[in-house]
Order: structure tokens, then C-alpha cells, then sequence
């Protein structure tokens, strides 16, 4: 790769020592050298992680793949051990506020990628890692190049699918955890299907019959790659699995420290979630018992579900909500929507119909060829029996698909993404997030938009059954909150975890299941919570620095203006009182 030449002295200078007339170690300094040692790192970093670099729009690894070879991932991790020494004595004195703040962030996600690395071991202890490590679907959801040139690098990448998965069946442990094997199993056979029938479906249109003959023949591979390698864990790793799945205390809270810069104790967050998730309950059986003081809270929520639109509908209807949430947004000035920001509403194309129902296709961070949004919405098949397609349309009930909206699209995840591309955010800050940033926000919004009067109208019942919704999606979220640390950090199990939902988000065994599984191998699901809680409290020591100053439209476009990092060093780029930066919650 192509190095930056001025970093050359810049290494000179850090890692020797010139005698009495170079710098040492610790008097490099100054915002170019920092400019410079970033670029560097990033070039870097995105040539490691191609699939990461296409995603955020960067085009120049396009057809490539990891190399997770144990060579790679030494050399990496010791390159990443580097710059971890060289921003350790970095002198930050000299550097300008708006640069310390992406010092900060750089510096941080550095010591975040370490962690990965040395202490959760996924490249030798978890198979999820490289069972979707055939995941093509950017290059089908994502215009960036003719549809030609992308089936190029989709070619490359299966190509690439023997020495992919002899390199995973090398790297992976002899025992590992049975729900992290099961769920690559899944993965696996679930990329395989892909390939073999949506992927070609999205390729019809492809008129080159040469290119398609060489796409079948490494589409069959790579189909065959995934197979196998869904074979081999089965036969192999399931027999020697265990179900010492949890990262015990210690390493949770290097988790939370590493990964979000929250120090607060693993069993002092568990609590405050606890409080949180018995208020909600009663906010959920009060708002239910609104509805209908008949009926059990869940038996109401369930009525709910039956308010949709029908198949024909399904499209104009969300289409409509879409429109109506962004236009409340605008006339209660909540936040910024630039006028030339839309989002189509669109069906799942055909080839992704069975891994989704409502999705979010957004441009990359710093994409500049598709810049294009879709909001995707799964229709129902005409082939599905009637219950089957009346079980679809309840997903997709007046109230919950709202919720889903300002989740998905305005004012959550879409704009953010509108904010990152519009703003002056630098490369770091588009590039490194922050898991209870993004999280956080979107379901904060939820709330939020409740708040602030979406969904009301003189019918107090209508009213009620949107704050049901909301509710009822909060309710999941502070579930997963203390089913996370509770499995990591005090040994729950996954039948318990599936009880605990069951009985606290007031749903089926099959569900609740699935979550529960999910936090085997995502504990940091619990910050979509965490995260939540984290902005209404950086919310409210705002409203209380500002005082007669406050403006929510104010707060909301500072908040998504200035990158994706962990709100802890968000918190002290807003707050002027240092003595409050550490108190997240």
C-alpha cells in the first residue's frame, strides 16, 4: 500500500531516538502530525477490513476480503498495539479542542480494536466471525458502480471462499460455545440459500453471458464452501461444545469501559435497569388498561396488532407514515431535515425477502456515488395461506410500524446518517462508532417523538395505543439490558434468560428464546437501553447549562453533528462543567 511519505519523519521522530538534536517520544506533537499519523492509520485500518470499507463508502478494496490468517491477525493486532504506544505519548497539550476531540475518539477505538483482539478472541473463538463472511449484499443493495462491475467484485469475493474457511477451520478453537455454533451453522446455511437463489434472481438483469458463466462457476464454490463449512461445524465443534458462553464480570466491564467509556460497575447498571424496567411495566399496564380495563395488558397489546392495513396497502400506508413523521418533525422543529433529504419507501427486492421485514439501506458515511435511501418493507407473498399472511400484516399494525419509522428512518438511523454526510464531521468521526450512540439515539427517538405529541389526538384511546407501542418496544429493550449482564456477569442461563423475557416483555416462549440467544454472543445489545438512558441524561444536563437558552432542535443537531462517538466524550465536547462528564446516568 501506498504510504504517506511525511509520516516517515513522523516515525522517525516517535520511535527513535536522534540524540540531541530529534524529538523523542514524548514531545511529538502538533494537529498536522496527528492529521497525518490518522490517515495513515486509517488507510490501514480499511485495507485490513474491506467489507467495512465498501460500507462506508470507500471503493478502493471493492472484491476483496479479510485476510484472517493467524499471520494477518498478529500483524495486525501488533500494528494496532503501535499506534496505541505512539497516541500514548502523544503530547495532546498541542493540540486544537476540535482536534483533541477526534485524538479522543481515534484514540479510543484503538484501544477498543485491542480489546477485540486480545480479550473476546472472536477469531478463535467464535464462528460467527466467518460464517457470513460470504455476505455480498452491498453489492447489490448499493448503486455505486454499474451492476456489471459489482458482480465483478462479487466473483472475487467468492472466489475467495476456499481459502476463506480452510483459514476459519484452521483459526477456530477446539471447544467452543454451543449457542455461538449453532447460530453460525444458521449463518452459514442461510448464505448458502442466499446465493443459490436470491442472489441469482438480483443478477438476472445482467446481460453478459460471458461474465454470468464465470459468476456460476465461483457462485457454486462459494455455495459449496458454505455448506461444507456449515458441516463442519456441526459434526465437528457441536459434539466438543460447551455452554460457557458468558465473558464473566472482569471482562464485561472491559467491555463497557473499552467500548463505550463507561466505568459505572456492571452491577450498578443492572440496577438502575431493573428500576427502569419496572417503571416501564407500570407505564405498560397503565396505558393498556386505557385502552380496554377489560383485557390483560398483553391480551390489548395483541388487539393492537390487529389494527394493519391490508397486503394492497401495505406500501402507500407506510409510504404516508413516512411522510406524515418526517412533516411533524419539521413543524415541531425536533431536528434538522435538509429539504433535499428523502427516503423512498420501497419493496424488499426479491432477493432479500427472507431475511427481512422492514430495513433501513442507507448511504455510506462518507459515500459520494450512492447516495441514494431506501426504507425497505417485506410484502406479503400472494402464495402464503391466509393465516400466514394475516400473521405478516399484524407486524405491520398502524401503531408499531410508527415506532418503526422514527426508529429506522426519521428521526433515527436515516438521519443520522443524513447529519454525518451533511456535516463538516471529519473522516475519524464518520468512520469509528460508538454500538450505544447509534442504538441509543434510535430508540431514545421512540420516546422522544411520544413526548413530543406524535400520536396524539382527541381520542384519548388512540393516543394510548401509540404510547403502547412505544412502551412495548421499551420494555424489550431494558430485557435485553439485564438479561446481558445478568448472563455475562452472574451466570444466568438460557432457559432462565427465555423466562425472563417471557415474563418481563410478556411474550411467547419462541421469541423470547431468540433473544435470549442473541445475547449469548451480542451482550452489547443491552445498549439500547443503556444508550437511551445515556442521552436523556446528557439531554437533561444540557437543558440545565443552557437554562432560558434550550432549544431541543438545538441539542438534537449537536448531538447527530458531530460524528458517531461514545457518548461519555460527547458529553465533554457539549458540557462545559467538567465535574459532570463521568455522570452518564
Amino acid at each position: 500500500m501506498k504510504k504517506l511519505i511525511p509520516l516517515l519523519v513522523v516515525y522517525a521522530a516517535i520511535l527513535i531516538s536522534c540524540g540531541g538534536k530529534g524529538k523523542t517520544i514524548s514531545t511529538v506533537k502538533g494537529d498536522k502530525e496527528f492529521q497525518q499519523l490518522s490517515e495513515e492509520f486509517i488507510s490501514d485500518y480499511l485495507a485490513w477490513r474491506p467489507e467495512f470499507s465498501v460500507f462506508w463508502g470507500f471503493h478502493e478494496f471493492d472484491g476483496k476480503i479479510s485476510n484472517f490468517s493467524k499471520t494477518s491477525i498478529e500483524d495486525e493486532l501488533s500494528r494496532l498495539k503501535k499506534y496505541d504506544r505512539i497516541l500514548n505519548e502523544f503530547d495532546t497539550s498541542s493540540l486544537s479542542p476540535r482536534m483533541y476531540y477526534d485524538f479522543r475518539i481515534l484514540h479510543h477505538a484503538i484501544k477498543n480494536e485491542i480489546f477485540d483482539f486480545d480479550e473476546m478472541e472472536s477469531y478463535s473463538m467464535n464462528p460467527m466471525t466467518y460464517a457470513g463472511g460470504m455476505d455480498v449484499s452491498i453489492y447489490l443493495n448499493r448503486n455505486f458502480a454499474p451492476l456489471e462491475e459489482r458482480l465483478k467484485s462479487i466473483i472475487n469475493i467468492e472466489n475467495s471462499a476456499p481459502v476463506f474457511f480452510s483459514v476459519a477451520k484452521s483459526n477456530l478453537a477446539d471447544s467452543l460455545a454451543k449457542p455461538l455454533i449453532e447460530t453460525a451453522i444458521q449463518i452459514a446455511n442461510g448464505s448458502a440459500e442466499f446465493l443459490g437463489s436470491d442472489l441469482i434472481v438480483a443478477l438476472e438483469e445482467v446481460e453478459n453471458d460471458s461474465l454470468m458463466g464465470v459468476f456460476k462457476t465461483a457462485n457454486d464454490k462459494a455455495i459449496s464452501e458454505l455448506k461444507s463449512f456449515a458441516e463442519y461445524l456441526e459434526k465437528e465443534k457441536l459434539p466438543k461444545s460447551h455452554n460457557n458462553f458468558a465473558l464473566g464480570r472482569e471482562k464485561y466491564q472491559k467491555m463497557l469501559f473499552n467500548g463505550e467509556g463507561i466505568s459505572l460497575p456492571p452491577e450498578k447498571i443492572l440496577e438502575i435497569g431493573l428500576e427502569e424496567l419496572a417503571r416501564e411495566q407500570d407505564v405498560f399496564n397503565t396505558t393498556a388498561n386505557i385502552i380496554n380495563p377489560n383485557k390483560k395488558p398483553i391480551e390489548v397489546y395483541e388487539d393492537l396488532q390487529k389494527e394493519h392495513p391490508t397486503a394492497v396497502n401495505l406500501i402507500p400506508d407506510v409510504s404516508k407514515k413516512v411522510e406524515a413523521i418526517r412533516q411533524f418533525i419539521i413543524d415541531k422543529q425536533i431536528v434538522t431535515i435538509p429539504l433535499e433529504a428523502h427516503i423512498q419507501v420501497r419493496e424488499t427486492p426479491k432477493f432479500a425477502r427472507s431475511t427481512s421485514t422492514a430495513s433501513m439501506v442507507p448511504p455510506g458515511p462518507c459515500e459520494t456515488k450512492a447516495t441514494e435511501a431506501y426504507f425497505e418493507i417485506t410484502p406479503v407473498d400472494p402464495k402464503w395461506t391466509a393465516k400466514q399472511k394475516e400473521d405478516w400484516l399484524s407486524m405491520f399494525d398502524s401503531f408499531s410500524t410508527d415506532i418503526i419509522t422514527i426508529h429506522e428512518v426519521y428521526p433515527g438511523h436515516y438521519t443520522q446518517f443524513i447529519h454525518i454526510n451533511l456535516s463538516s464531521a471529519s473522516k475519524i468521526e464518520k468512520i469509528f462508532y460508538s454500538y450505544a450512540y447509534m442504538e441509543g439515539w434510535a430508540h431514545y427517538c421512540e420516546k422522544m417523538m411520544i413526548d413530543e405529541g406524535y400520536g396524539i389526538s382527541i381520542d384519548s384511546i388512540e393516543t394510548a395505543k401509540y404510547r403502547l407501542a412505544q412502551s412495548g418496544g421499551a420494555l424489550l429493550r431494558l430485557c435485553r439490558l439485564c438479561v446481558s449482564i445478568k448472563m455475562h456477569c452472574e451466570g444466568m442461563s438460557v432457559d432462565d434468560a427465555t423466562k425472563f423475557f417471557m415474563d418481563n416483555w410478556y411474550h411467547g416462549e419462541k421469541p423470547s428464546q431468540r433473544e435470549a440467544i442473541r445475547g449469548t454472543y451480542d451482550p452489547g445489545y443491552l445498549y439500547y437501553a443503556l444508550g437511551k438512558l445515556m442521552v436523556l441524561k446528557l439531554r437533561e444536563d444540557y437543558k440545565n447549562q443552557e437554562g432560558e437558552n434550550f432549544s431541543l432542535h438545538q441539542f438534537h443537531d449537536l448531538f447527530l453533528d458531530n460524528g458517531m462517538p461514545p457518548i461519555p466524550i460527547l458529553r465533554q465536547l457539549l458540557l462545559k462543567d467538567r465535574n459532570s462528564w463521568n455522570n452518564i446516568l
